[in-house]
């Protein structure tokens, strides 16, 4: 399959590296010069929990460059999504899939007002604790579950010929009907991590250890539990404290994103991930001061910052 990633920072360039590895025509498109640089010249590297490899794929800041693709995959960072499908024009054909991959919650939303609905699948994907170690260098601590489904209705065949795609390059790869269950079950977990693990800086394993830590966190995601309860969303677990405690066990070094993100001097996304949970829980009545509070804390830290 000819596949366009638009956004190869940490968790585009697992795809990127493990698509191309399977013999996919991959094409990574991204901002940062030096990054497709590195990999025009050496080749994409991820080391950890799938191996360690180098890839050679093609490479471009310039979407006009790679012309139309049978797959576009969207991976950059939730507040840049319009924009990355804005230049995505570029990469479609008639049967072009589009596929936004963000944390948290309305980016699919985004994509399929710039790009069409009817080209629009939605993937969710968690467990894999990646980070850029350099240009041309990325690294993951896990491999969990890419979840996929259609924006409205039952999982179709384009669904599942996606889903193979992924599956035969490693991934674990499970196919939802249900939308909103696909995106809350990877948000609970968001939720509980990324703006607690932001505050303190800490990995997922020293937030789980720590009881003061663990009371915010889980707190957090059983906040989100409770709302997505209260709007009707099926989820596959009763128990949320237990569920994300498994999740985070699983890479238990691992250090979220929004973490990372601000370490790096760069905006979070708690706005779409924290931020989002009490505006849906006042919908619904259903009260989320764990959330309001991290949100306010890491909005107050970007401030800090000069992020805001």
């Amino acid at each position: 399959m000819r596949i366009g990633i638009v956004g190869t920072g940490a968790m585009g360039s697992v795809y990127a590296a493990l698509l191309g590895d399977a013999g996919n025509e991959v094409w990574a498109i991204d901002r940062r010069i030096d990054h497709i640089e590195a990999i025009r010249k050496n080749g994409l590297r991820l080391e950890g929990y799938s191996g360690d490899r180098t890839v050679k794929i093609n490479a471009t800041t310039d979407t006009t460059e790679v012309g139309p693709c049978q797959l576009v995959i969207i991976a950059t960072k939730a507040m840049h999504v319009s924009a990355a499908a804005e230049s995505a024009k570029a990469l479609l054909g008639p049967d072009t899939i589009v596929l936004p991959i963000q944390n948290g919650l309305g980016s699919s939303v985004k994509v399929a007002d710039i790009l069409g609905p009817e080209r629009v699948i939605l993937g969710v994907v968690g467990g894999f604790g990646a980070s850029i170690k350099g240009p041309g260098h990325a690294h993951h601590n896990g491999m969990e579950l890419v979840r996929l489904g259609e924006l409205n209705g039952p999982v179709s065949s384009r669904v599942e010929a996606v889903a193979e795609v992924w599956r035969a390059a490693g991934f674990s790869v499970k196919t939802f009907d249900d939308i909103d269950q696909l995106v809350w079950e990877k948000l609970v977990c968001n939720v509980c991590f990324s703006g607690t693990c932001a505050i303190t800086e800490w990995t997922l394993e020293e937030v789980i250890t720590d009881e003061d830590a663990w009371r915010v966190a889980s707190g957090c995601a059983t906040e989100a539990f409770n709302v997505a309860k209260a709007k009707g969303i099926h989820l596959d677990f009763d128990d949320p404290v237990e569920y994300v405690r498994n999740f985070g066990s699983k890479m238990p070094k691992s250090r979220p994103s929004m973490l990372l993100d601000l370490l790096e001097g760069c905006p979070s996304e708690i706005d779409v991930i924290n931020g989002a949970i009490p505006p849906e829980g006042e919908k619904c009545g259903v009260p989320t001061p764990y959330n309001i509070v991290v949100s306010s804390l890491v909005r107050a830290k970007e401030k800090q910052l000069g992020l805001r």
